[in-house]
């Protein structure tokens, strides 16, 4: 990984936790690609969201808190894809919701600038260095 794609990743990363914790949807919907899906398993099993209803649901949960550490980066042409470390709290459906996740990020460059197609959302231990 180099550091030109470490800092890029996480420039993107970052302005996607601003826009989730404004519940900026026009900023998500210029980050989070028209094809974009949401993978990730819960404790009823796995699911997948797309672009649409995903954006829906960030306006009625409301972030206290997010933070995101790039573990990993590889940067092409046309597609990145970062591995990141996320800690959220929010309030969601009336309650408040911690947790830990290890995300795969794909990017792809796409009508001139980087948007997220992909988030592979895993769950995993907040103590993780």
């Amino acid at each position: 990984m180099t550091k030109h794609s470490r800092e890029l990743i996480q420039s993107l990363e970052s302005d996607w936790c601003d826009a989730l914790c404004r519940k900026d949807a026009e900023k998500l919907r210029s980050l989070v690609h028209p094809d974009f899906v949401l993978i990730g398993t819960r404790s009823s099993g796995p699911f997948t969201m797309a672009r649409d209803e995903w954006i829906d649901a960030i306006q009625r949960r409301e972030v206290d808190s997010i933070d995101v550490q790039v573990r990993d980066a590889t940067v092409l042409d046309q597609v990145m894809i970062g591995t990141v470390h996320a800690r959220w709290r929010l309030k969601y459906l009336g309650r408040i919701i911690e947790d830990c996740v290890l995300l795969t990020d794909v990017w792809v460059f796409d009508e001139g600038r980087w948007q997220a197609i992909r988030r592979h959302s895993t769950p995993a231990p907040c103590d993780v260095p």
